[in-house]
């Protein structure tokens, strides 16, 4: 039985993260990109997405390994990945594939790196914009190197790869779904320190991080992804192994409804906490006819942060309440009081803010993914 041990959710392909390579795509380029493990097993799959693409991108060749430093790889551990036993495979526009099973024996909290060739053009291609994880890419078929020299560009986003699978066998799974809180921003670039990867190490279960930064609960964003209410289907309940819902979403709707302004999207609407509170039973909804346990997280402050004001303070008060208080959920992890400063509970405490009022640091994150593992 196969667990998803890590994933990353897929979003259109779009301008303004730097540097990009979403709208442009690849062409007789190889790329290769790291991942961590959160569940072990004998044998390793991966799940491509083009869940944007308006037409078919042909893959001449795959691989993963064990990742050594930067784009080189463990010696001796380069596998083939194969597709209905063949080398290559076609990425279906708007869909999916998984790889055949291979053998490469693989440990929890490892990473490992994918590698794809692509010989034709690919045009824009789906992508996860904030990895906080360095991607590599080099021109023509470097699948075999190994010791990566020839990989000579560097981003910070992921492409196709969707999600990475081993046969552990579990069914323990935790999923967390949110913005960039959960995405990990504010946490330290290529160290693994986002709550996510906290909450692995801490419960020894499979974490899969369904953040997306910018995301909003109600409404679509060219930016920052579907709705979500929408991508929970495809983000979390179609992943094997998961068995509870983590719900932390919804500043940025209260956000962008303060501000009026919502980037490449329009202005937003004004929100109020019985609108969010609509899309949280939404939510529970779907992951209870799946069987989840759903675990809903209050909201972290935000006051001083570009989402303030009245009217977000007046929301996020009422909609904090309504999760520690009316019993929808399951459990409740309540980040607000845990992560509030002393002297003003609508402020991160100093020493978890990342700087911008809004965002933890790898402090904040720990203390997160501690509150979680406690309920857990």
């Amino acid at each position: 039985m196969f667990t998803t041990a890590w994933t990353a959710s897929p979003q259109l392909p779009s301008e303004g993260f730097t540097p990009n390579w979403s709208r442009e795509g690849f062409w007789r380029q190889s790329l290769r990109q790291v991942v961590r493990l959160t569940a072990g097993g004998g044998r390793i799959r991966v799940r491509l997405s083009h869940a944007y693409g308006t037409s078919p991108v042909r893959i001449a060749g795959a691989t993963v390994a064990r990742t050594a430093a930067g784009a080189a790889v463990a010696p001796g551990t380069l596998t083939p990945l194969t597709f209905g036993g063949e080398r290559g495979t076609v990425l279906p526009a708007r869909g999916q594939t998984v790889s055949d099973p291979a053998a490469l024996a693989v440990a929890a909290g490892e990473s490992v790196t994918v590698t794809l060739f692509f010989d034709a053009a690919t045009g824009p291609a789906t992508f996860h914009a904030q990895a906080f994880t360095t991607a590599y890419r080099g021109g023509g078929d470097l699948l075999a190197d190994a010791g990566g020299a020839g990989y000579d560009e560097t981003t910070e986003s992921w492409y196709f790869l969707a999600a990475v699978e081993t046969d552990a066998g579990r069914t323990d799974g935790i999923a967390l779904f949110g913005d960039s809180l959960t995405d990990g921003f504010g946490s330290t670039p290529g160290a693994d320190r986002r709550w996510s990867d906290a909450l692995a190490d801490r419960t020894g279960r499979p974490v899969l991080n369904a953040g997306i930064g910018g995301n909003l609960l109600l409404n679509d964003s060219a930016w920052y992804g579907e709705k979500g209410v929408h991508r929970l289907a495809r983000d979390v309940l179609a992943h094997p192994g998961v068995d509870t819902l983590v719900v932390l979403l919804g500043v940025n709707d209260i956000g962008f409804s303060e501000t009026r302004e919502q980037p490449t999207y329009k202005p937003a609407p004004v929100l109020e906490a019985a609108d969010l509170i609509d899309g949280y039973q939404a939510l529970i909804r779907q992951a209870r006819q799946r069987g989840l346990r759903v675990i809903g997280a209050t909201l972290a402050p935000f006051g001083g942060s570009d989402h303030w004001g009245e009217h977000a303070a007046k929301v996020s008060h009422e909609v904090n309440e309504w999760i520690r208080t009316s019993g929808a959920y399951d459990a409740v992890v309540d980040l607000h009081r845990l992560l509030a400063d002393p002297a003003d509970a609508d402020r991160l405490r100093p020493a978890y803010d990342f700087g911008d009022h809004l965002h933890p640091g790898d402090e904040g994150y720990a203390v997160m993914a501690e509150a979680v593992a406690a309920v857990l």
